[in-house]
């Protein structure tokens, strides 16, 4: 799911990550929403609600916003830069690093952290930390599946899924037909695992609070820990042969 890279991955594997990193995001989104009032998987409103607060003169709260888009691209720029370190020494555990770095972060806002407000410096921490690990999942699904996975936003899933249902009626050879529902399906899997993660999750927290992040971490321990397995499953396989 993480290890494959190039030829070796296989739709299967994408599925499979996007199925499961998309849960995570979606229980994650709905938490920073019910805990903070605030967008914590992704940038794109924060550059206009930044554009309000400018206009409105409310300049601290306007570097806030300014300061959540640079927590997501330093998380980012932070899991690229493990794995390309990791790569040269340990390739097979490049995405270990940081998906346990991920597992860290989220598991310390769900026991050290509660419900605030980015107007309090506690709040503010709490954005900062949620930004700053979907940007390491965000950055790491896209390496590992070639920008073939984006797990943490919709907006160009949806771009993406109306510019191939269209062309399902104008490229009818069967390769390209199943090139397209190939993609319509990994597409609509990732939208669906994301409406799961974050009904879960806000079901969730009317009794867990900002708990409920650690149910995120514990997929994320699910995901290292199956392919962990496989890993095993294949070494002693060959072993045997």
């Amino acid at each position: 799911m993480f290890r494959h890279q190039g030829k070796a991955r296989t739709f299967l594997h994408n599925l499979r990550l996007a199925a499961l990193l998309s849960l995570v995001a979606g229980i994650v989104n709905i938490t920073g929403v019910l805990a903070l009032k605030t967008l914590t998987t992704n940038v794109t409103g924060h550059f206009a609600y930044f554009a309000e607060e400018i206009m409105r003169k409310d300049y601290s709260i306007a570097i806030t916003f300014l300061v959540f888009t640079l927590c997501f691209l330093l998380g980012s720029f932070t899991a690229n830069t493990i794995v390309e370190i990791v790569l040269q020494r340990k390739p097979r555990l490049a995405h270990v690093v940081p998906i346990a770095l991920e597992i860290v972060i989220l598991t310390g806002v769900a026991l050290f952290f509660g419900t605030s407000s980015i107007y309090e410096i506690h709040g503010k921490i709490e954005a900062f930390l949620l930004l700053f690990a979907m940007g390491i999942q965000n950055s790491l699904v896209t390496k590992v599946s070639q920008s073939t996975v984006r797990t943490t936003h919709l907006t160009g899933l949806f771009t993406d899924l109306g510019i191939e249902l269209s062309q399902l009626f104008f490229y009818k050879k069967p390769e390209q037909q199943t090139k397209l529902k190939t993609n319509i399906y990994l597409r609509l899997s990732i939208i669906s695992f994301f409406f799961i993660g974050c009904v879960l999750g806000g079901f969730t927290y009317g009794y867990l609070q900002i708990k409920t992040l650690l149910i995120a971490s514990f997929v994320l321990i699910i995901a290292l820990f199956y392919d962990y397995l496989r890993l095993k499953f294949f070494t002693i396989t060959r072993m045997t042969h």
